[in-house]
């Protein structure tokens, strides 16, 4: 917003954007040949259909399994094949870790490694490492490479089994390729150069005594022998893979003139913002795992886009113990991003991925009243809901494939038409919730619950925009935007926060 615009009195316009992690699916027999979006109950995912436009998106290119990371650089209007440079330094910089030129980082896991044989027997030691996590990280940082003093070693916890590593020192090179044979019961991998430069070939030696050095302190970490008499899985192996160099690229500020925030438990994910030079908001309870407070997340965004008539959150800056003040005059673009969708397909949980479809759907209804309680009272901002996801993580799979995502945008005036009116958005309750804990016995419920609801909701009518009444990737096909790439997002968004409606 410019400041002609302030004289004028122009509404400020701001948007909402929400990132479902691993979002599309394929059709499941045990749901009725249904997605899991499809299965789930989402009446406010619903009415942002109803309320604008809607279409599918390849985040990438169509017919590319993508990365979180590449789709991400993607979707923020930075062509991957330009400017990514390996996810060692998303994982590292969101945990944390600050990075100069010349320093390499690694996205990596705590893992299982037979040693007798050096097999990897476990990738992931243990989904839930919070506690032990941070501990082996301490033990790890700073460490001495004997062969190479010269270097200095970081390492910092980020979620789950996952840990950042970078490297310090002259003369390194990105381009090697890591430890990580990338499944179970593999030889851990030799790391190697990827050119023929002396730097490479150097760096690929000083990563291999880090993996092994690594290996030592874990073996002989007492956790570990505690781990083992109480008959679980030991952390005796850090997989260093993804390395990678700190890009450098024009702000997304400077790229798009939106000035941006971002809520990112996911350390991959916060480290590629702050890459963009997007501001990490704090949100207290948020963790990028099935135990996220969705709440809170749509409560720091709500307060970032409402600022300055609300204190925006504090925002997380590398390298600093603590938290430093949000942009007093608040910000253009809140991005909320949610992992557990992309768990849930990860580990081929079909109910929990519904269900986790549903909490989020929740989450929507509250940021939405919160957004609109600013928009109604106060007369200077004028919301957009903008709903998507980075890729899909089929449940059939357990892994990244490359169907299209669906999209969706509204003006929020629209949405609220969409729920019945001001009375029925006020109404949603504030209260904080945690994602449900399923089993896998209700999917035939599931699925005729889902049955009934189609046939119930199928004469919906839009509200405005285009004909798409449901949020899916089956309704989104029928959308005004039809199929599009993921560079052509953000100019989407742009012009569709500045429509008059």
């Amino acid at each position: 917003m410019t400041n002609a615009d302030n004289l004028t009195g122009l509404k400020k316009k701001r948007v909402a954007f929400i990132l479902v992690d691993g979002l599309g699916d394929v059709s499941i027999p045990s749901l009725g040949f249904r997605t899991p979006v499809q299965a789930a109950s989402t009446p406010n995912l619903d009415a942002v259909a109803r309320a604008g436009v809607n279409g599918l998106m390849d985040p990438v290119e169509p017919g590319l399994a993508c990365g979180s990371d590449t789709a991400h650089l993607s979707l923020m209007g930075y062509n991957p094949l330009i400017y990514y440079k390996g996810r060692g330094a998303f994982e590292s910089l969101g945990a944390g870790l600050a990075m100069s030129p010349g320093d390499i980082a690694f996205k990596s896991n705590f893992a299982t490694i037979d040693d007798a044989s050096g097999i990897v027997t476990s990738r992931r030691a243990d989904r839930h490492f919070e506690e032990e996590g941070p501990i082996l990280c301490a033990a790890l940082n700073g460490l001495k490479l004997p062969s190479y003093p010269k270097y200095q070693v970081c390492v910092r916890y980020a979620t789950e089994h996952r840990c950042g590593v970078v490297v310090k020192g002259p003369g390194l090179s990105g381009n090697i390729s890591g430890t990580d044979p990338l499944k179970d019961n593999r030889l851990l991998q030799t790391v190697v150069g990827l050119d023929d430069s002396e730097e490479a070939k150097h760096t690929a030696a000083v990563v291999n005594e880090l993996s092994n050095e690594m290996r030592k302190i874990l073996t002989a970490h007492p956790l570990n022998a505690e781990r083992k008499v109480q008959g679980k899985s030991i952390a005796n192996l850090v997989l260093l893979r993804g390395c990678g160099i700190r890009i450098e690229v024009p702000t997304f500020q400077e790229q798009h003139g939106l000035v941006p925030c971002m809520v990112a438990p996911t350390k991959i994910i916060a480290g590629l913002g702050l890459s963009l030079g997007i501001d990490i908001l704090d949100a207290p309870g948020a963790t990028g795992d099935y135990r996220t407070l969705l709440t809170s997340k749509a409560t720091a965004i709500a307060s970032a886009l409402s600022a300055p008539s609300k204190s925006p959150p504090s925002i997380f800056i590398p390298g600093d113990e603590g938290f430093k003040p949000g942009h007093s005059q608040g910000y253009d673009f809140g991005f909320l991003h949610i992992k557990a969708i992309d768990d849930a397909g990860h580990d081929k949980a079909v109910e929990l991925k519904v269900r986790a479809f549903e909490a989020v759907d929740v989450m929507l209804g509250q940021l939405a009243r919160l957004l609109w309680e600013e928009e109604a009272k106060n007369g200077q901002f004028e919301y957009s809901l903008c709903i998507t996801g980075d890729h899909s993580t089929p449940v059939e799979y357990g892994d990244h494939s490359f169907e299209p995502v669906p999209f969706t945008i509204c003006h929020l005036k629209d949405f609220v038409a969409a729920k019945g009116g001001e009375s029925a958005v006020l109404a949603t309750s504030l209260s904080p919730f945690n994602l449900p804990i399923v089993g896998s016995s209700a999917l035939a419920a599931l699925a005729e619950s889902a049955s009934a609801r189609a046939t119930r909701d199928s004469c919906d009518s839009p509200v405005a925009g285009d004909s798409v009444v449901h949020f899916d990737e089956i309704a989104a096909a029928r959308g005004c935007l039809g199929r599009f790439q993921g560079s052509e997002m953000m100019g989407i968004i742009k012009k569709y926060m500045h429509l008059t409606n």
